[in-house]
């Protein structure tokens, strides 16, 4: 049996170890480290909504920085995806907020925002927002064109009742135009206050909304186009297969 050259042996491992450190020594320098790398590029996509003004670039950094979330800058690897989403979605405006890091130091955050159907004024003082799943969004400093209603909205009809109307006139391109209005009496009767036309639409109880706007809609192309829209002031469509209108003083 031939003897072991040790010093030869000693040798080959030498150089194999050698190599192994180089190899792992350039791939380390070539490539940085997630500690090594930051944050240079922060990427926020807000979902366009109906309404707009809700939420914007700028009102999503301040609620990161904040919460001292705010990942610019900041090393990759201390850059949390998930207390970013958890931070957005305390949000009343956020529906959704989804984050995630990619290896070239960018932080991606998609925004899925609430979108409000009606402005809520009550006599009791108070002003907030409904949104379409009935969620109740504060005053928000932003200017929108939205449907406001007035009059004795408690919040429980405001998501009970309030909601069904708002989002039946906003999903219709025609009455979305026409509908600027909805005062609700202290009985919780609906009235509809329109932006064409000086008269006031009685829809009675917030019940079969969508039939109530089909009838008044027809009266509108074969009645107030031949009568002319402001000879009435007050149009009533509570009651099915029957409009009741009463003139004006002049007509």
């Amino acid at each position: 049996m031939p003897a072991i050259n040790w010093k030869k042996t000693a040798i080959v491992v030498c150089d194999i170890l050698v190599a192994a450190y180089l190899l792992l020594a350039i791939t380390a320098f070539n490539k940085p480290g997630a500690k090594e790398t930051h944050c240079t590029e922060v990427k926020i996509n807000i979902e366009k909504s109906e309404v707009e003004g809700f939420l914007n670039v700028g009102e999503i950094k301040r609620i990161l920085s904040q919460e001292h979330a705010y990942p610019l800058s900041q090393p990759m690897e201390a850059i949390s995806s998930r207390k970013i989403e958890e931070c957005l979605q305390k949000s009343p405006f956020v529906e959704k907020a989804e984050c995630h890091k990619t290896q070239s130091g960018h932080v991606c955050i998609s925004i899925k925002q609430r979108t409000p159907v009606v402005r809520v004024m009550p006599d009791n003082g108070e002003s907030y927002y409904i949104d379409s799943q009935g969620n109740f969004m504060p005053e928000n400093r932003y200017v929108t064109d939205l449907l406001i209603a007035t009059g004795t909205i408690s919040r429980k009809y405001a998501q009970s009742r309030l909601t069904t109307v708002a989002k039946t006139i906003m999903q219709d391109d025609f009455w979305k135009n026409q509908i600027v209005q909805i005062n609700v009496l202290s009985n919780g009767t609906i009235e509809l206050v329109p932006r064409v036309g000086d008269h006031i639409i009685y829809l009675g109880s917030p019940t079969m909304i969508e039939q109530k706007l089909e009838r008044t809609r027809k009266f509108y192309l074969y009645g107030l186009n031949k009568a002319g829209w402001n000879k009435y002031s007050y149009i009533n469509v509570e009651f099915s297969n029957q409009i009741i209108c009463k003139k004006r003083k002049n007509h």
